[in-house]
């Protein structure tokens, strides 16, 4: 009987509906565990700024990122999205949705236990670094996941209904963020499955009951024709509300941009991720040599224990031999698994893995490694005469999935990181499997292969990276490319940040300057801010006279000069009101000493923030932009009405 139905009265399915409906919303909830965490001067606001002041965003991430500042425009005007906070929790919520999405798919079709996709889950959440402000991201997976999983489903149970709407999918990602133009590789699965089903059945049947080219042209259409759909309605409805022209010219901007802002060139975004993986290789290799020497060992103990049974058999005193190999046999996977674990040692000390979780640098190595051993197992499960044709597919896809998740990111790999949902839990699925099922084999002169060693080496791989994974995942919160050491403090008179905790200094800094916008009535103004600022706009509650991030690379000179062309027309003609501007510290200090008439190379410092140095100055003397701001600020005589650590106000 089962001791657990005895003493709660619950059966074995009812004890494992009951620990599923568990896994369910630690899953739905583990996303939302940071959303108070941090005050990021950068991505976080400048995103929410978008979404609030969607008439105010820069005409080429209007338009690239369309459909993402739409819906981010509808989550603004839900209960509780006029906070930071708020926000957050409703940008969170597209982390659990991927992550049940993923849960559910491999429990109910791929048929994975659920306590792996349960863990593979959790390790996908905990590799999530980039913040869910950064929506357009996390839209991206949601719909890549939604269109991975029809085509799935449509090229295995052969649903046209499924394979439409995957093209539906990977049709408005365009729309999401336009660089997920790439995800059309997917096609790709498409055609490899098709190739695959079509030889397994002509293996099988000798002949296959369809041929490639008619079943290949099928499934293309399909996908072909819910692609097209999806771009069709979508840009039909800018060109209503936009004209199709504005979107052509805000589109032909983005491709521009790469004059200056090198690092979104395609070769440069293309040549980060090989690197990544290139660099990575110093330790597969030295992983791999490990492995080697196992195997070689584990053959030479195979074959002395072997000539100790023959021996032993041959002479009639097989006990003291028989017992000798034993013992070969059990001290050889002792001596082995002392070795795993001195290698995960050596790797600690090399520093291969570190334990600063509240930064990159915990996941810098562990985590391109765990890419490249998805891939590596999803390419032996293809190649692997054994597999069925719907496991070649889904191990394909994943592949793609990684690769493609990357294409149109200056992040390298990152973004792949943080799109695991289905890799995970499939990397826990095949190893899982690998370990408890995969035995040795002999080959040829009567030696065995082991798989004793690889099996050593993919738990201390695994070990490691649950490990890593796992304290990432709790410690990080993304501020502005680095993680959070130190977050004590709140801001008292700041509604929209409200119950966020972040550093004593930034509070301070906020506090000052959300007290002098209170007193002088300047929410609402709008606003031009210089310096890396950006997320002031939506602290502040004060839309961007452009755009609100005016220093950044792919804002071009070009599109500033004739924004603020614009503007000053504005002003002088229709009398438009000056918008307010808000420098960062540096560049407060830069036009101070302008002021004052020192144009040295001295340092300049204040008590109350980071000092101005040579270097800095010879950075500002020669952005462009800055200059047409300066001589914007002289033309309107602008001054300086308030002053802190971080912030300067001119009015």
């Amino acid at each position: 009987m089962d001791i657990r139905k005895e003493k709660y009265g619950l059966s074995r399915a009812q004890w494992g509906n009951l620990l599923e409906n568990l896994a369910i919303v630690v899953l739905a909830f583990y996303p939302l565990r940071h959303i108070q965490l941090g005050l990021d001067l950068g991505d976080t606001g400048y995103n929410y700024a978008n979404f609030q002041y969607m008439d105010h965003v820069d005409p080429m991430w209007l338009f690239s990122t369309y459909l993402t500042n739409g819906v981010g425009n509808l989550l603004t005007r839900l209960p509780g999205a006029d906070t930071l906070m708020g926000m957050n929790l409703y940008t969170g919520l597209s982390a659990s949705m991927l992550a049940l999405m993923g849960y559910f798919f491999c429990t109910r079709k791929l048929r994975m236990p659920r306590a792996i996709a349960f863990l593979g889950e959790m390790l996908a959440l905990s590799l999530c670094w980039c913040p869910t402000a950064s929506f357009y991201n996390y839209m991206t997976y949601l719909f890549f996941l939604s269109s991975s999983i029809f085509l799935y489903l449509g090229l295995t149970m052969e649903k046209k209904r499924s394979l439409f709407w995957a093209g539906v999918f990977l049709g408005a990602n365009v729309l999401v963020r336009f660089s997920n133009l790439a995800e059309m590789g997917m096609i790709l699965a498409v055609w490899a499955y098709d190739f695959i089903a079509y030889r397994s059945e002509k293996k099988e049947d000798a002949g296959a009951r369809e041929g490639f080219w008619p079943r290949t042209v099928r499934h293309t259409l399909w996908c072909l024709a819910g692609y097209v759909a999806a771009l069709a309605v979508l840009l039909g409805y800018i060109h209503i509300r936009y004209g199709i022209g504005e979107y052509a010219a805000g589109i032909g901007r983005l491709f521009a941009m790469t004059d200056k802002a090198t690092k979104y060139k395609p070769t440069a975004m293309i040549m980060g991720i090989l690197w990544r993986y290139i660099e990575t290789m110093y330790w597969v290799v030295r992983i791999g040599i490990i492995m080697a020497g196992g195997m070689v060992m584990f053959m030479v103990a195979g074959w002395l224990e072997a000539l100790a049974v023959r021996r032993g058999g041959a002479s009639g005193e097989s006990g003291g031999l028989v017992g000798f190999g034993r013992i070969i046999h059990v001290g050889v996977r002792v001596l082995w698994a002392a070795v795993c674990i001195a290698m995960i040692g050596w790797l600690y000390m090399r520093g291969f893995a570190s334990l600063l979780f509240y930064s990159y640098d915990s996941i810098w190595h562990s985590g391109p490694l765990f890419l490249l051993l998805v891939m590596f197992i999803a390419a032996v499960r293809i190649f692997h005469r054994g597999s069925p044709v719907e496991e070649k597919l889904i191990s394909g896809m994943l592949i793609l999935i990684i690769l493609l998740t990357s294409i149109g990111s200056n992040n390298d790999i990152r973004p792949s990181l943080n799109n695991l949902f289905l890799a995970a839990p499939y990397a826990l699925w095949e190893s899982w499997r690998f370990l408890r099922y995969v035995g040795d084999k002999r080959v040829k002169g009567g030696l065995v292969l082991a798989s004793f060693p690889a099996k050593g080496i993919l738990t201390a791989i695994l070990a490691i990276c649950f490990f890593q994974f796992g304290g990432f995942g709790v410690k990080f919160a993304f501020c502005e490319g680095t993680g959070i050491q130190e977050a004590s403090a709140v801001v008292e008179n700041n509604a929209v940040l409200r119950n966020i905790k972040m550093s004593p200094q930034r509070a301070r800094w906020m506090t000052e300057i959300s007290a002098y916008v209170e007193e002088n009535g300047l929410q609402g103004q709008e606003v031009i801010l210089y310096g890396d600022i950006p997320s002031i706009s939506y602290y502040l509650q004060m839309p961007s006279a452009f755009n609100p991030w005016s220093d950044l690379d792919s804002y071009s000179l070009q599109t500033m000069e004739r924004d603020m062309a614009q503007l000053e027309a504005e002003i002088t003609e229709k009398g438009r009101e000056e918008p307010v501007i808000i420098l960062e510290h540096t560049y407060a200090l830069y036009e101070e000493s302008l002021a004052d008439g020192q144009r040295g190379t001295e340092d300049i410092s204040r008590e109350d923030g980071e000092g101005l140095s040579p270097e800095k100055r010879e950075e500002m003397e020669e952005d462009p932009k800055w200059k047409r701001l300066l001589a914007f600020m002289e033309a309107f005589g602008y001054e300086q009405t308030f002053r802190n650590g971080k912030f300067a106000v001119y009015e």
